[in-house]
Formats: structure tokens, C-alpha cells, sequence
């Protein structure tokens, strides 16, 4: 399939998924939020995808809605006359966008290549795990634009920081460069800048190698727990390990590897 403004790239068993709107710092107009729905599902319909890394063409990972039709590279300029009628209609497809890429069944990474501002934080921290650099810097901004978050912002920020935390960074709508994201939690690893590519696929690649279905099963799991009470939990997990570790051809080359002490050859099936 082709895209407008994203590459998706395979690479082994990670798919590469990379903003491509390097001259407005990747802002999210329709066009790049349908690319990245359409591209979700295709990852997931691909059963030779284990793992997705997800990150931006150019100097910025991604500097939030784009407004004012993508005239200017600034997260912080005016939105123009039709403000509302944008907002309503990138709060559709954002919802589209993001449910199917928080929901995708398989691993996803963000490698936050410098900026990641307002809805581009909010896609960041929608993937399972982020990796940033000394380059990375991430904003807030909603209420700066007299917004008081959308995009899952007011959901994940708080589930990662902590509630006062998350306090700090939406009332005061600061930077927050690479060393402190790291530090409270932002981000998961912290690289040097001209190696966060590769460590973030080698990363997926590490993931790739165990098996998917207990991967996918894993990650649900997790996601569930969010919510949960533990009552609730226990029997999720149940739920999941009855699945993931039912007699499939991966779960006896999973007892194989074991036995043979190699590491295990999974199918996916």
C-alpha cells in the first residue's frame, strides 16, 4: 500500500513506521492520521511483523496537531478562522488513528527523535515503550492553545508519571528534555542521538525473537491491568496464559529450546 506522509518500511520482523513531514515537524493533519490508522493495520495483518518502531522524518518526532493547514512548522503558531471545524474533525480521526495504533496486537516503540509536542506527545506515549536522546524534548502545550488535552493525553500521562506529575507538565506546559524524560519515566532508554534508530529496532529485534503469541497476549494483559482490580486481573491473566500457552507449535519449541539451552525458532503459531 502506498502513503502520503509516512514511510512504512519491513525490516526482519519490525515494521518501520516514519512521519514523513519533515517541513512542518511532522504535525498531524487528516492525511498523516489516516496514514498512520492505514499502516496500523496493515502491520497487524502482516504475520511476519512482530514488532513496530514508530518515529519522525527530519530533526522532530512530531510537533502536534497541524491547525492551520500545515503553513508553518510551529506547534505554537495560530490556528486560524477554522480552529473549530479542525479540532472537531482531528478529534475524529485522532480518536481513529490512535485507538487502532494503541490497540495494535503486537509491540510498539517510539523512537522520539527531538520534539514531540501537544498530540505528537500523546502519540509517543501511546506506544508500549519510548526511547529518546539528548535531542529529544517533550511538551505538553494544550493549554497553551486553551485546550485541556485531547489525544489520550489526560489517559497515559498520568498512568506513566504519576498524577502529580502529570500535573506539573499539563499546568505548566514546560520542556522536558532527554535526561529528565528518562529520569521520571517518559522514556525508557536513553541513547546517544545518532544511534536511537538502530537501538530502537535492535530493540524490536529482541522482541521479535520470542514468541508472538505469547507476546500479543502479554501486552494485553498488561493493558488490561491499567484498569482492573486485581480480582479482575487474576482472572485476565488466566485468561491469557490459557491461550498463550496451549499446546501451539511455539509453545513446544519454547519446552525444546528450553531443554536444549538454544534460543527458541517461534513461528507464530
Amino acid at each position: 500500500m502506498s502513503y502520503e506522509a509516512i514511510i512504512l518500511e519491513r525490516q526482519g520482523h519490525v515494521a518501520v513506521i516514519t512521519l514523513n513531514r519533515p517541513e512542518v515537524l511532522n504535525a498531524l493533519n487528516t492525511t498523516l492520521r489516516r496514514d498512520i490508522f492505514a499502516a496500523c493495520e496493515e502491520a497487524r495483518a502482516d504475520d511476519e511483523v512482530r514488532a513496530v518502531v514508530i518515529t519522525g522524518a527530519g530533526r522532530g518526532f512530531c510537533a502536534g496537531a497541524d491547525l492551520s493547514g500545515g503553513a508553518a512548522p510551529n506547534p505554537d503558531s495560530e490556528a486560524g478562522p477554522a480552529r473549530d471545524e479542525l479540532l472537531e474533525e482531528f478529534g475524529w480521526v485522532g480518536i481513529q488513528a490512535l485507538t487502532v495504533y494503541r490497540r495494535l496486537d503486537k509491540p510498539t516503540i517510539a523512537a522520539v527523535n527531538g520534539p514531540a509536542a501537544g498530540a505528537g506527545m500523546s502519540l509517543a506515549l501511546a506506544c508500549d515503550m519510548r526511547v529518546g536522546s539528548e535531542n529529544t524534548r517533550f511538551k505538553t502545550t494544550f493549554l497553551e492553545r486553551s485546550l485541556s488535552g485531547d489525544s489520550g493525553m489526560t489517559y497515559f500521562l498520568p498512568r506513566i508519571v504519576g498524577y502529580s506529575r502529570a500535573c506539573d507538565l499539563l499546568f505548566t506546559s514546560r520542556f522536558v528534555e532527554g535526561e529528565e524524560a528518562h529520569r521520571i519515566g517518559l522514556l525508557d532508554r536513553l541513547v546517544p542521538a545518532d544511534r536511537l534508530l538502530p537501538e530502537a529496532i535492535g530493540l524490536a529485534e529482541q522482541i521479535a525473537t520470542l514468541p508472538p503469541v505469547a507476546m500479543q497476549m502479554a501486552k494485553r494483559v498488561l493493558q488490561h491491568s491499567m484498569d482492573a482490580t486485581l480480582e479482575e486481573q487474576l482472572r485476565f491473566e488466566s485468561h491469557g496464559l490459557r491461550i498463550s500457552g496451549r499446546a501451539t507449535a511455539d509453545a513446544a519449541e519454547s519446552r525444546a529450546a528450553f531443554r536444549e539451552r538454544r534460543p527458541g525458532r517461534f513461528i507464530g503459531r
